[in-house]
């Protein structure tokens, strides 16, 4: 760049509200979105999730309506995850046929086609009467090993209810093999993978804990999630899960892990996903309701910043919402 001030002035791309659409370097659109779902078994009415204002643990019909809603907003996606009303050890409700998920699946594939893509969580802390993302050792430690079997059968019990991408986020070692393994051998060789691959151990989850009621009774998960303060460990389990199979990746959650997102941009070429948490929404929300915000410019600018780092995909309890305003811009 040769020219200075005054011949160069930048701000003459930024006068006018055309002239900054025209030269804006990213930009959302609808169908980057994807929208999280719950839904709980023995529930005659949706549940508000008092720590994320505006969401809730949906019955089967509300699910299907606030599913059609966010189609018609134009949103890409919707993943869904499950509240069983009898939990236990093994988190046998998760691949059950009958099981809240699954019938849930049925409905939505049923009602939307191909309109929206229809995805689901797979993992047990939703399932297990312990909270943990796998089965234990009698020693009360996470088995990795034989957990993987119960993610493979999850995996296929979830194809067969009509799930086009499963999303393992167990952060198990071996999981995306597993389950490609399993998928490949039932004969879903279509079904993708969107592996959570750098999920972090994150203070960020608690409002998803209400609404998914899937807090540990004990410990945490530490021993499986990533550490914060790693990076280059990202980059090695995005890597491993390519190698076993993994058709996208994703970062969780978003906005604290920008950097992360950038780097595993930069490091793959599948599409990637990023995960703007309950903790993130909770807080936007909180400040906006206290006035400290302005709300729908700090939810923009969020995404904006997702987008920005290198998101491909954004799953965002906001997603219907933005994708209206997108629409009518």
């Amino acid at each position: 760049m040769s020219a200075q001030f005054p011949v160069a002035r930048p701000r003459r791309l930024r006068r006018t509200p055309a002239l900054r659409r025209l030269v804006a370097e990213h930009r959302l659109a609808p169908a980057d979105l994807v929208l999280p779902m719950f839904v709980k078994e023995g529930v005659s009415e949706p549940q508000p999730v008092p720590s994320m204002p505006g969401v809730v643990q949906h019955t089967r019909d509300s699910l299907r309506k606030a599913a059609h809603e966010a189609a018609e907003a134009g949103v890409g996606g919707l993943i869904l995850f499950g509240i069983p009303a009898v939990k236990d050890g093994t988190g046998s409700a998760a691949d059950d046929p009958a099981g809240i998920v699954q019938l849930a699946l049925r409905d939505l594939t049923s009602d939307l086609g191909d309109a929206v893509v229809v995805m689901t969580d797979l993992c047990l802390d939703e399932y297990t009467d312990h909270g943990h993302c796998g089965l234990l050792t009698p020693g009360g430690e996470i088995d990795n090993d034989a957990t993987l079997e119960r993610y493979a059968s999850i995996a296929v019990a979830q194809a067969d209810a009509g799930a086009a991408v499963v999303a393992p986020s167990g952060m198990m070692d071996g999981q995306v093999g597993a389950i490609r393994s399993a998928l490949d051998a039932a004969g879903y060789r279509d079904v993708a993978i969107m592996a959570y691959s750098a999920k972090y151990a994150s203070a960020y989850y608690g409002p998803f804990r209400d609404a998914a009621e899937c807090a540990p009774q004990f410990g945490d998960r530490s021993s499986h999630q990533q550490d914060p303060a790693n990076a280059e460990e990202a980059l090695r389990e995005v890597l491993l899960d390519l190698e076993e199979g993994a058709d996208m990746v994703m970062v969780k959650p978003a906005g604290p892990y920008l950097d992360i997102v950038r780097r595993v941009r930069d490091a793959v070429q599948v599409p990637v996903a990023a995960y703007q948490v309950s903790g993130e929404y909770a807080m936007i929300e909180a400040a906006a309701e206290k006035g400290w915000l302005d709300r729908e410019r700090t939810i923009d600018e969020s995404l904006v910043s997702i987008r920005r780092a290198g998101a491909d995909i954004i799953l965002t309890y906001w997603a219907t919402e933005v994708a209206r305003r997108l629409r009518h811009r």
